[in-house]
């Protein structure tokens, strides 16, 4: 992931080069036949960005402490890629970035989120696979507030005609009864509660439309530790 900081410091870390901790899985399958979350294109992207001199430290030390099990993990100078369950990529999500925002430093995460692969470099749907939908993932507190701006994409392809606001809607009254629903602004739903909850009532809403449409994506931009005054 990107290595970002408010000061004139430049980024100096060096990214994890490393070869990723599980191979990508075959990118063909015979429509119908039960799909590895590998083939199906499940994964996030992510940059993790704290305000702080500290910020190498503090970044690096997060990503060792989280465990990678189960997951292909692969680092440029641009943000990280995590592919697996979708279990298990939230909870890698919700480790570093409650690890990093223990610091006590201001930081923010860009998440991207995606499923079904068109154009992906690991897969290729073969024609007749249908939206295929995913447990809801369950993460622990962790004691730390997280304010977020989530918008939620399902991309219908094959035509402009079909209702994808219904499903958006569905997801949003989802986070209402969450209790993390925040409000709304341009292009974007507000989410606030503890991390895991913010991440789950994302994921949940994500992987929920992922039941009937095919190629979906989420994205969030999470925010901890402000310095902003925030009126409760």
């Amino acid at each position: 992931m990107t290595l970002a900081s408010d000061t004139s410091a430049p980024d100096t870390a060096a990214p994890d080069t490393s070869a990723p901790d599980t191979a990508p899985a075959p990118s063909s399958t015979a429509a119908g036949a039960e799909m590895t979350p590998q083939q199906y294109g499940v994964g996030a992207r992510f940059t993790l960005s704290v305000y702080d001199s500290e910020y190498v430290r503090i970044i690096l030390d997060a990503l060792a402490e989280a465990d990678r099990s189960g997951l292909t993990i692969e680092t440029n100078d641009i943000s990280t890629f995590v592919g697996g369950t979708e279990q298990r990529v939230l909870e890698f999500l919700s480790a570093v970035i409650a690890a990093a925002a223990a610091s006590g430093a201001h930081l923010s995460a860009a998440i991207l989120l995606s499923r079904g692969c068109p154009g992906e470099l690991a897969c290729a749907l073969p024609a007749g696979v249908p939206a295929l939908g995913a447990a809801p993932v369950a993460l622990p507190r962790t004691g730390v507030r997280a304010r977020a701006h989530w918008s939620l994409y399902p991309l219908l392809d094959g035509g402009s005609t079909g209702d994808h606001m219904s499903p958006i809607y569905t997801a949003i009254e989802e986070a209402k009864a969450a209790g993390v629903y925040s409000g709304s602004d341009h292009f974007a739903t507000r989410l606030d509660g503890d991390l895991a909850s913010v991440l789950e009532t994302a994921a949940n809403g994500w992987i929920g439309v992922g039941g009937v449409v095919q190629h979906v994506t989420t994205h969030l931009t999470v925010s901890l530790n402000s310095p902003t005054q925030i009126a409760d």
